[in-house]
């Protein structure tokens, strides 16, 4: 099993920049964690991923160039830099882990952080 931990989410204005954290941890190897969130009324969708061996990362277009995935393997912490914030980023943000590299769907996931952008 594993368990992810979100933390960091809260109430900015449109332009500020916020770190979101995800705290892994249990017995089970996960080779991919993303960040996903999902806005009231829609679907969720995909932010971003990071392997944790070699550090690929990749994004969804619409955060590319504003939002920067990275990881802390010794801190098992994968974090979420958002910068240049908009209303539209405004969602629920969940932390997931997958097992299989190649798998497109995600094993495990976190209780997600409320990320609120206001103009």
């Amino acid at each position: 099993q594993v368990q992810l931990v979100e933390s960091g989410g809260g109430l900015v204005q449109a332009g500020d920049s916020l770190r979101l954290s995800c705290a892994a941890s249990g017995r089970t190897r996960t080779s991919t964690v993303g960040w996903f969130r999902q806005a009231p009324g829609k679907d969720r969708e995909f932010v971003a991923a990071i392997t944790w061996t070699a550090g690929n990362t990749y994004y969804a277009d619409s955060v590319k160039g504003r939002f920067t995935i990275s990881r802390d393997n010794a801190k098992n912490t994968v974090y979420l830099e958002m910068n240049s914030l908009k209303d539209e980023d405004t969602a629920v943000y969940y932390c997931a882990a997958k097992l299989n590299i190649w798998s497109r769907a995600f094993d495990y996931w976190g209780q997600g952080t409320q990320v609120t952008v206001s103009s």
